[in-house]
This record gives structure tokens, C-alpha cells and sequence, in this order.
């Protein structure tokens, strides 16, 4: 690609960012850290070639192992109900092309992340690299959080569970909040968790889809 042609492509793919901000503020994203950190980062760097130019449509794209990249309204309504704020420790489950856990950091959170296939962290990880955020990341099972740097401040997770794995109740910090869909294959509600001392406080968001969360405490 000529100069010429990348300065094109590069006032474009603002432009469509810009157009993707407007539109979720259009449907109730309010959360200005969260817009900022959208603003800034590329997306178009987390999608693959053949998808490259329907990087700010707000639909999913596949990344390869039957995963996707979710659509961007998705990843902007889990974010803003975890309530990220700055220096918070957040784990997230499926990392998958890297690009929330980009968010999270650029956000200023402290980002661990789980992803089950080997090959898509290892991109993810060359695209951390390449932009600068220090993510902490591990090939695993996602259903069993991640003790070691427990507890956690918030916890997403980015797949569909049948139900609630226990592990990441259990590694909540004290007012720490859990997003993660549950439901069957076809259709999920998202559940935002509250920790509160022992017990759990829980709202409901319905009508999302995402891909099985596969492990020991999710689909076998």
C-alpha cells in the first residue's frame, strides 16, 4: 500500500470509528472513560484481512476456532456494567482477538485474561505487544478463574455458561461485579453479579448470543 492509499485508509477507518462512538451513545453507552478508550483504540487491528473493511459495523466477525470478535455495542454494554475505574484488577474470560482486554487496559485497569486456544492468545499477544498494554494472559480453563491473583476487582466473560461457574464467585473482591451471559446455546441473558460480604446480589440483561464457554464449570 502506497502512502497515499494508507493515509486514505487511515482517515477512514476515524471516520467509521467516530460513526461507531455516535451510535453507541445513540443506544445508551454514557460511560466516558469507556467511549475514550473505544475512540482510541483500532479495531480494524483485531479483525482478520478478509473482514477488515466491516471493522466498525456493530456486528461480530469471526477470528478463526469458531470464535468471534464481538460487535462492538455488546463489548460497550458488558464493559460499562462492570464498572471499570482506573488501576482496578480485572480478569477476563476468552480472550480471543485481544480487543476488550485492549479496552480494559487502555481504560487503565490492571487486565488478566484466559483464552483456551493457543494460537489466538498468541496473536492477541503480538497485538499487546505492538500497542504498548501490558496484559497479563495464559492459555487455561476460563471456568476456573485464575486463583493465583485473585481476588479480582471484575470479572467478563466473554462466552455463554450454563450456569454461574462457582470458582469465579469465589475469586470476586468484596463489591467486585461478575458479567457473564448464561443460558442455553441459542440465546442468553447477561447476569451482573454484585459480591456483597457473602452473598451476591444479581440483575438481568436478556437477549444476547455468544459462543460456549467451554470447560470443567461450563458446556463439556
Amino acid at each position: 500500500m502506497d502512502e497515499a492509499s494508507l493515509n486514505h485508509a487511515v482517515s477512514r477507518f476515524e471516520g467509521e470509528r467516530c460513526e461507531m462512538i455516535e451510535l453507541l451513545r445513540s443506544r445508551g453507552i454514557t460511560d466516558e472513560l469507556l467511549l475514550k478508550a473505544m475512540e482510541r483504540i483500532e479495531r480494524h487491528r483485531f479483525v482478520q484481512a478478509a473482514f477488515i473493511n466491516r471493522a466498525y459495523d456493530d456486528c461480530a466477525l469471526p477470528i478463526g476456532h469458531q470464535q468471534t470478535i464481538s460487535q462492538p455495542y455488546t463489548v460497550a454494554f458488558m464493559t460499562q456494567c462492570l464498572e471499570v475505574s482506573a488501576a482496578q484488577k480485572i480478569l477476563e474470560i476468552g480472550t480471543g482477538s485481544g480487543y476488550q482486554a485492549a479496552i480494559l487496559a487502555e481504560m487503565g485497569a490492571r487486565v488478566f485474561t484466559i483464552e483456551r486456544h493457543g494460537e489466538l492468545l498468541a496473536e492477541a499477544r503480538k497485538r499487546f505487544d505492538k500497542l504498548e498494554y501490558h496484559v497479563a494472559s495464559k492459555v487455561g480453563d476460563g471456568t476456573l478463574g485464575w486463583s493465583e491473583f485473585a481476588p479480582f476487582d471484575g470479572i467478563l466473560v466473554t462466552a455463554a455458561a450454563p450456569d454461574v461457574p462457582e470458582p469465579l464467585l469465589q475469586q470476586l473482591s468484596l463489591s467486585g461485579k461478575l458479567v457473564i451471559p448464561v443460558g442455553d446455546l441459542e440465546i442468553q441473558n447477561l447476569r451482573i453479579i454484585t459480591r456483597i460480604n457473602d452473598q451476591f446480589r444479581t440483575a438481568e440483561a436478556p437477549g444476547f448470543k455468544f459462543v460456549p464457554l467451554i470447560g470443567r464449570k461450563g458446556w463439556k
